[in-house]
């Protein structure tokens, strides 16, 4: 005679199929997502600047456009990176907020390839103060420049060689120096992965900017100065391999010195095909509408994650 199921065992096997059930719906739900969004200070350079807004509500500004991780520029806190009462206060007001601090964008400070050994030695040291700032605010990275003179090979050479010394001493602090494309030669990713990989170091990458690939165009100074521009999306693959950190701008550029709005889709793509899931950085903001500018990108790239995500 089969034996009857009691109560007590009908109701465990009950609850444990819907726990089963709702296992795969639990999974999505805590399944990080394609990738993550930040803020870069620079996207509110002019109100800091006037005075219209404070460095030390930065967290703050971030949490009220929709943003939970931020990343710092150098130039708004100069004074500061020793200043370890002035760093704790943006240790506890990132706290506060809830707020990941990502990196420190680090300008002003000589250039790396400087062609006089004193000076790029200099340099090299005077962004110490920006590693051990960084350590001390919780950040991977801080975001270096590959500035130089002379011809594109001895520019290599000479920035590959700042670029290892810094790397030496951020490897201590276990932080990584990256590298943005930024104007010049910086801003043609063929020349800019091989300075890097010249550099030998595993704490030498690269932070891609989206809206960054204008190598050179007429200004002022240099009137007479040709048109020349890289493509932001093969730029942009190319420089993903060593990639620590992504900057985006709703803006690109082609190898004819043209730009047009960002496909965020076609974009977002390169990124996340080359394995990156990290923090990608907001660094835009349209004059005198800088934070209403900020949430349109921000809900550009929910949007263009969430389509990814159904994929």
């Amino acid at each position: 005679m089969a034996r009857q199921t009691t109560r007590r065992e009908f109701l465990a096997v009950t609850a444990a199929g819907a726990m089963a059930a709702a296992a795969p719906l639990r999974a999505r739900q805590a399944k990080a997502p394609l990738y993550k969004i930040s803020l870069a200070q620079w996207s509110i350079n002019q109100p800091l600047r006037k005075g219209t807004l404070q460095h030390l509500d930065f967290a703050k500004i971030a949490r009220g456009v929709g943003i939970d991780a931020i990343e710092y520029v150098n130039q708004f806190f100069m004074d500061k990176a020793t200043d370890a009462a002035y760093l704790a206060e943006m240790n506890t007001r990132a706290k506060g907020e809830g707020v990941t601090q990502v990196l420190i964008m680090c300008d002003r400070e000589g250039n790396l390839g400087d062609p006089d050994a004193a000076k790029r030695h200099t340099a090299v040291e005077n962004h110490y103060k920006w590693v051990t700032a960084a350590k001390t605010l919780g950040c991977h990275s801080i975001r270096v420049n590959a500035y130089s003179s002379g011809t594109p090979e001895e520019q290599q050479k000479l920035v590959a060689d700042g670029l290892h010394k810094l790397c030496v001493f951020a490897d201590t602090h276990g932080l990584n120096v990256i590298i943005e494309n930024h104007g010049g030669l910086s801003s043609n990713a063929k020349w800019l992965m091989q300075t890097i990989k010249a550099a030998d170091h595993t704490r030498a990458g690269t932070l891609p900017d989206f809206g960054n690939f204008s190598i050179s165009r007429p200004t002022q100074a240099n009137p007479d100065a040709k048109v020349e521009s890289y493509d932001s999306y093969v730029g942009v693959q190319e420089m993903m391999p060593l990639a620590r950190g992504v900057s985006v701008k709703p803006t690109a550029w082609d190898f004819k010195g043209n730009q047009s709005p960002l496909d965020y889709p076609r974009m977002m793509k390169i990124v996340l095909d080359a394995g990156y899931h990290g923090y990608c950085g907001i660094e835009h903001g349209a004059a005198g509408r800088e934070l209403d500018s900020i949430r349109e990108v921000r809900q550009q790239l929910e949007t263009t994650r969430d389509q990814l995500t159904t994929r």
